[in-house]
């Protein structure tokens, strides 16, 4: 058989069987990676191209080499998964760096890092005071997690006692000028809202490149023409604003009127009108 065959025919091989092998290999980003992976990933390269290339005399040395190299991580994988003993010894354990707002500088040098390199880090997670640091932890992937003290966080919705209405997952429904089917389906809506949604806006279908429902069925449209100013969509702000009026009328009657029973009335819806406002204020105010 000519080289250059058996050449594409190891390439093609080859090609469809790195395919199936990073189907099958642990997802994560290159940032978390650890060593070890980039090791793996280097060396199943290699063997990839030299078997490719056909620079190994025997195909299926290459191959059995790339089951191994293959195969072993993912063996290792499913065995951390199941033994934390096993998981340490693969990944290692994370490091305390700072203990109750004291920097731990054994641990600092037992993990080879600076000071100045850990000063940069922590400035990276947004603590440019160390004296707001109450905790900071090295992860077993070199990331190192910060915990702000109590009195230094950021203040939450919680913290002032305030409800706030949870956030679904928006929905894709017009992608390239297409209608999404499947997006409208899990936003539970259809197409005639859609096209009734867009005419409020004044766009065309064919003119949007990306079209989202939020939680709130609000539609988010960005268009392929970035010169045409689409208005906000302010309903829930008026419909807000027109039930403060309301209930300000109702104070201002039961304070004006003289009749005490009907003062009563006034005073009394005012009260439950306020109550309502308090409840729809997290769907209507965010």
């Amino acid at each position: 058989m000519d080289s250059w065959l058996i050449l594409l025919f190891n390439s093609i091989v080859l090609f469809f069987l790195t395919f199936v092998i990073t189907k099958y290999m642990k997802r994560k980003s290159l940032s978390r990676a650890t060593p070890f992976d980039f090791i793996s990933y280097g060396v199943i390269a290699i063997i990839i191209t030299l078997t490719s290339l056909n620079i190994l005399d025997n195909i299926y040395f290459g191959l059995i080499t790339l089951a191994v190299w293959a195969l072993m991580p993912i063996i290792l994988d499913y065995a951390s998964m199941r033994s934390k003993s096993i998981y340490n010894i693969i990944h290692g354990k994370e490091r305390v760096l700072i203990k109750n707002g004291k920097i731990m500088e054994d641990n600092l040098s037992k993990e080879r890092i600076t000071g100045q390199e850990f000063l940069e880090t922590i400035r990276s997670k947004k603590a440019f005071n160390l004296a707001d640091v109450e905790f900071a932890v090295m992860e077993t992937t070199g990331d190192i997690n910060v915990s702000l003290k109590a009195d230094k966080k950021p203040v939450t919705p919680h913290d002032l006692g305030q409800k706030v209405a949870s956030n679904a997952e928006p929905q894709t429904v017009i992608l390239d000028g297409n209608i999404l089917n499947e997006g409208l389906t899990n936003a539970g809506l259809n197409h005639g809202w859609l096209t009734a949604q867009l005419e409020i806006q004044g766009v065309t279908l064919e003119n949007v490149f990306l079209g989202q429902v939020d939680s709130s069925g609000d539609l988010y449209v960005d268009l392929f023409d970035d010169m045409i100013q689409i208005p906000k969509a302010q309903v829930k702000e008026m419909l807000y604003a027109s039930i403060q009026k309301s209930l300000a009328d109702l104070m201002s009657f039961s304070l004006d009127c003289d009749n005490e029973d009907a003062k009563t009335m006034y005073s009394e819806n005012a009260k439950k009108l306020e109550k309502v406002i308090k409840k729809l204020e997290p769907y209507l105010l965010r």
